[in-house]
Order: C-alpha cells, then structure tokens, then sequence
C-alpha cells in the first residue's frame, strides 16, 4: 500500500467515524462503533482519542460514550449558514408555513441519504418537529422517496435493490411495490407518506433542482395523521410543488430540459404539472393513529 493509498484510506476512516452520528442514537460507545463500520476497536478509539482532542467529539463520563463535540456543532451550523439551498428557501418556508399551518421541512440530499437542512414548526398545540442533521434513508418518507424518484435511473435502482430498511409497519420494503411509487411520484411531481418513516405521522413533499436539473434536495409539509386527510393532501400539493419550483428557479432550475431522473429521461414535467393542478390519492393518510405532541416527525 502506498503512502497516498494509506492516508486516504486513514482519511476516509476518521469521516466514517464522524458520519455515523448522524443517524442512530446521539451517544455511541467503540464496540458500537467499530461493529456498524466493520473497524477494530483498537482503530476506533485511536480516531476518537484524535477527534477527542480537537474538540469534534466527546466522551459522556456517566456512561463512558462518545457524542459530537462543540467543533463539530460549530462545523454544522456553519455549513447551514451558507448552505445555498437553505438561503434559497427560508423565505419560501415561512410563507408555505404562515398558509398551511403545519411544519414546513426542508431536506438535502447527502451521500447515503438525506438530511433536514431547517424547519418552520406548526401553528398548532400539536405539532410535528424533525431531527435537524440527522441522516435518514431516501425510501421512507414523502421526502426522501420524492428525490430518489427523480435521481438518476441506475442510481435509483441501486438503491431500490439495496437495504431497504423498515422503520414502520407501513415503510415501503418490497422493490416492486417502491419503483410503482416511485413512478407515481415523478409522474405527479410530489410525493405522500402515511406513517412511513415516524407511525404516526403524515406528510406531503416535492423536490427540488439546481441549475443541472439534478435533484438536490425537498421540501415537505408534515402533520399528525389524523390531519393529514385525502382532502387535506389535495388541497395541499399544488403549494408543497409550486413552492418547491420557485426554489428551484433560485438555485437556476429554468425547467426547460429534460431531468435525469425521471422515467423517459423527462424532468420533472409531473412537478411543473402539479403545481397548477390537483392532487391526487393519499394512499390511506387520514388513518386514525394516536399523535405524539410536538416530539414527532415527517412521515
């Protein structure tokens, strides 16, 4: 191995080690750690010793695990500052929250999945609210399965013959039963969870493009599910998609070429087509399951 091979190799290791604190429980000791990267233990505590020391993780004396340190919090926010898509979409949030009344999410994609970039909470007692940072799958959610369904097709298949891990009783795991929603998806420009990713929670989302016409992120409009109705989603929808496109056009989405996700190689037609039309179907939304308050999360 060579000098180069070994220090990228070493490189690669520490950003594993950072990476998975963003999913999971926010402590985690070495044995964790080590088995869900595949590394020895002795490999592990020598790179959180090193991230100890400067300040991007710490040790919990109580029960002797390690969680993200004060650098890598100061690390996180300051990306989130001057992160364009969060610029872009502030203002379009707060109005799109100000109108519905629900949490109003916005997602990046990010290697092996996605993660909420920011959030405006509810007007309501009872609210969803969405773990900010944390990573969390593409096939579970409006969105996250509204990007992968608009993610470039062998990408997509990649991902749809993977680990599809199941979060709830209602997460889509079967590959045949995730491609149909899938097309259904692009074809309508947004996407509908029912308890998907958090049991008991709806929501509705649409995705959003830069100037290459690739996917980069979502923005989503999340409840409780017993308010999350079928006529809720209908009237919805086209404000989650229009809302969605005028980010878009901030991060240089003209609309007029053709997506590299979508099945045909056609961008996004269904989104643009959403946002002046109705909307359709919820798949069963409006079940009646018990709503936790304000601890809660995008479907």
């Amino acid at each position: 191995m060579t000098e180069q091979t070994a220090g990228t190799e070493a490189a690669a290791r520490v950003a594993d080690v950072l990476l998975v604190f963003t999913e999971g429980p926010s402590t985690m000791g070495v044995t964790r750690i080590a088995r869900e990267l595949d590394l020895s233990k002795a490999v592990v505590f020598r790179i959180l010793q090193s991230l100890a020391a400067r300040g991007m993780v710490e040790l919990d004396p109580a029960n002797r695990e390690y969680r993200l340190g004060p650098a890598a919090a100061a690390l996180g926010a300051r990306a989130m500052r001057e992160s364009n898509l969060r610029t872009a979409s502030l203002d379009v949030l707060r109005r799109l929250r100000d109108d519905v009344g629900e949490t109003v999410t916005l997602t990046s994609l990010v290697p092996h999945g996605r993660i909420y970039l920011d959030q405006f909470e509810g007007l309501h007692e009872i609210k969803m609210t969405v773990d900010l940072g944390r990573r969390f799958p593409l096939h579970a959610g409006s969105s996250g399965k509204c990007m992968l369904a608009f993610l470039p097709e062998r990408r997509r298949e990649e991902l749809v013959t993977g680990d599809l891990a199941r979060l709830t009783e209602r997460t889509l795991v079967d590959p045949d039963a995730l491609r149909a929603d899938l097309d259904a998806v692009a074809a309508r420009g947004y996407a509908v969870s029912a308890g998907e990713r958090q049991a008991d929670a709806g929501s509705v989302a649409a995705p959003i493009f830069d100037l290459s016409g690739s996917v980069v992120g979502a923005i989503s409009v999340c409840g409780p599910r017993y308010r999350v109705t079928e006529a809720f989603v209908e009237r919805i929808a086209p404000k989650v998609v229009a809302a969605a496109a005028e980010i878009s056009g901030r991060m240089g989405w003209s609309g007029g070429r053709s997506a590299p996700g979508a099945p045909g190689g056609e961008r996004a037609a269904g989104a643009a087509g959403a946002a002046g039309g109705t909307a359709g179907a919820t798949g069963g939304v409006a079940a009646g399951a018990r709503v936790r308050a304000t601890n809660g999360s995008e479907g």
